[in-house]
């Protein structure tokens, strides 16, 4: 607590602090800023050290599909997991590259005929094209919110083959009345996702060269992201 996030050594931890702190622990910014408003009971933007301790609570029942809230707080839960890689949802290290991948392989079938019925343009699905597959489903709309959250790995807005697969696989368990996790177990991450790659949203600093233009055009998105791997640590 004190040499993480309160530096100054305060006995409390200011929003800034905190968001970086919690940001760490793979949660969307939907799910880490309903934390901050029930942890933050008096909403100065400050937390003391209990208020600090329920939001690391929180973030352990997100982490294992509970609900966030004050009622989830006294189910046992293990402790939360942060990481410090700069790619929230992918888990790096060599635990996460040898956890098989939870969809199967007939079923990566079905939902890859899905994927080329629906027109993929270089191998990728806009939003646009995908939202009709997701509403068929009947399910509610936030649930069907944070399944594009999580299977959007690389936040690009658009789905590769894997990140629909893992779209459909949320869907078909939320259909078995199985919760949708508030963050994405390492055995849902694709095995061509998880090599750590660089800040979601920072393609545009790649150095504008051949070898970029034929990333893009050229190679399938686990291409793309093979080629951001160097830039990262």
């Amino acid at each position: 607590f004190s040499l993480q996030v309160d530096s100054a050594n305060a006995g409390r931890v200011l929003a800034s602090d905190a968001a970086v702190f919690l940001k760490k622990s793979g949660l969307t910014d939907l799910v880490l800023g309903k934390i901050w408003d029930l942890a933050d009971t008096d909403g100065k933007g400050i937390l003391n050290k209990q208020e600090f301790f329920v939001a690391l609570r929180l973030v352990a029942c997100a982490q294992n599909g509970l609900d966030v809230s004050l009622s989830s707080l006294n189910l046992p839960v293990p402790p939360p997991r942060f990481t410090d890689t700069s790619s929230p949802l992918l888990l790096s290290g060599t635990a996460s590259s040898d956890v098989p991948w939870a969809v199967k392989l007939e079923d990566k079938a079905k939902y890859d005929a899905i994927f080329d019925s629906l027109n993929p343009v270089n191998g990728l699905l806009s939003g646009d094209k995908v939202k009709p597959v997701l509403l068929n489903s009947k399910l509610p709309v936030d649930i069907l919110g944070r399944v594009w959250e999580l299977s959007d790995i690389d936040r690009d807005g658009m789905l590769d083959r894997d990140e629909f697969a893992v779209a459909m696989f949320l869907v078909y368990c939320a259909l078995e009345k199985e919760p949708v996790p508030m963050s994405l177990p390492a055995a849902l991450v694709p095995p061509s996702k998880r090599k750590p790659i660089s800040v979601p949203g920072a393609m545009p600093l790649i150095p504008s060269s051949t070898s970029t233009k034929e990333s893009h055009q050229s190679l399938p998105p686990a291409g793309i992201l093979a080629a951001k791997t160097p830039l990262t640590q």
